[in-house]
């Protein structure tokens, strides 16, 4: 029986897809094979040694203790795509209401006093003061072409947009899915000295920190609107406010709300809405959920941030996984030690991402103790199991 720990709400389709007669889901619970969470912040958390893979119900992973998991020689994974068309959505929504002056219209309409024919003359002289502009021929640049940023950059094109899209990493798959009319950036300060709309789509880490800093934002177009729907902290809201307050931008959305941007006339702030669908809730626990069961049932690897893709059939051997530090000679040994216990190898496949590298072996018959002690003890070795 596993057993998973959920340190978040996790939608009930994700959970149904762990069978109760091998699983056990809760709350609280001692001993957990795996946690599952959305938000909570693991980095105070004691981690039970009993843990052998974390599922985050979503794409990003800074509230994950990440480099302690890969110490541990535990795998982390996470749902990229899952939340991809609400944030896609969301996206459009923002520049449609950044362009139209819609929430500013909006908070003037709520405070019209008087009869309805004083209301009508209001609005009528109000109106005038929040014309906005069409989004055709507009040009939208967007920064991290992964599975969210992908689909901007789609829909975009579909309502009359010009594109241009900046990743240095996107990989061969996504290059597949973007529409071929979508303009590649040399670089950040390329596609921010060309675009009326610049949206955001990368993970918050030290290089992609303020990204969007008081020297980029001199670069940007008069007038332009800025979209983050990714991260805190890539954006720097002081240059923000002060292009803002010198009418160089034309107004900010984003999903992370603070102080210095709370009651600002030209920025749209909202509770961070991004994946809050019950549809993008559904896809990031099922895919979640999968993903964790194949590693504790079959040492599958799919989707994880720290550790290899490994994914290999199984035969009717036994499986060993290995996991450990990315070094040479590591399957040599490992090798060693099984033959050296008279067990034949069936299939073995073994990958490395980073400073860590993963083993499968199916082997025929059982694996004696010593076996797993001996492979325990080589330097550099992570985490065992038998499956």
């Amino acid at each position: 029986m596993h057993k998973i720990l959920t340190l978040n709400n996790i939608s009930v389709a994700g959970l149904e897809r762990l069978p109760r007669d091998q699983y056990e889901v809760a709350s609280e619970i001692q001993h957990p094979d795996a946690i599952l969470l959305r938000s909570f912040k693991m980095h105070d958390l004691e981690i039970p040694p009993s843990l052998k893979a974390v599922g985050r119900a979503g794409a990003g992973v800074n509230n994950i203790p990440v480099d302690k998991m890969s110490q541990l020689g535990i795998p982390v994974f996470n749902a990229p795509g899952a939340n991809s068309n609400a944030v896609k959505e969301l996206v459009v929504a923002g520049m449609l209401l950044a362009s139209r002056n819609i929430c500013q219209a909006w908070n003037y309409t709520n405070q019209l006093e008087g009869d309805d024919a004083s209301m009508s003359k209001q609005v009528e002289e109000g109106k005038k003061k929040y014309a906005g502009f069409e989004l055709p021929g507009r040009t939208l640049g967007v920064i991290g072409l992964g599975a969210i940023g992908i689909r901007v950059a789609n829909v975009a094109l579909s309502l009359g947009m010009k594109v241009i899209g900046y990743d240095p990493q996107i990989t061969v798959k996504s290059a597949w899915q973007l529409a071929a009319d979508v303009e590649q950036a040399h670089s950040v300060d390329d596609l921010v000295s060309r675009c009326d709309f610049i949206t955001f789509h990368v993970p918050l880490v030290d290089a992609t920190r303020n990204m969007l800093s008081a020297e980029r934002v001199a670069l940007m177009k008069e007038s332009a609107v800025v979209l983050n729907f990714a991260r805190d902290g890539i954006v720097d809201e002081e240059a923000i406010c002060h292009a803002l307050e010198a009418n160089k931008l034309y107004a900010y959305v984003t999903d992370f709300p603070s102080n210095s941007l709370k009651g600002h006339e030209r920025v749209i702030a909202l509770p961070h809405l991004g994946a809050s669908t019950g549809e993008a809730e559904d896809n990031c626990a099922i895919m979640v959920a999968d993903q964790v069961r194949d590693f504790l049932e079959n040492g599958n690897i799919v989707n994880s941030v720290n550790f290899p893709e490994v994914i290999m059939a199984r035969t009717e051997g036994t499986r060993l996984a290995v996991a450990n530090s990315n070094v040479p000679n590591m399957v040599g040994q490992i090798s060693t030690a099984v033959a050296e216990a008279g067990l034949n190898i069936i299939d073995l496949l073994n990958k490395s991402k980073g400073d860590i590298a993963y083993t499968l072996a199916d082997l025929e018959g059982d694996i004696p103790d010593s076996v797993i002690e001996r492979i325990k003890g080589i330097e550099g070795v992570l985490s065992v199991r038998v499956l």
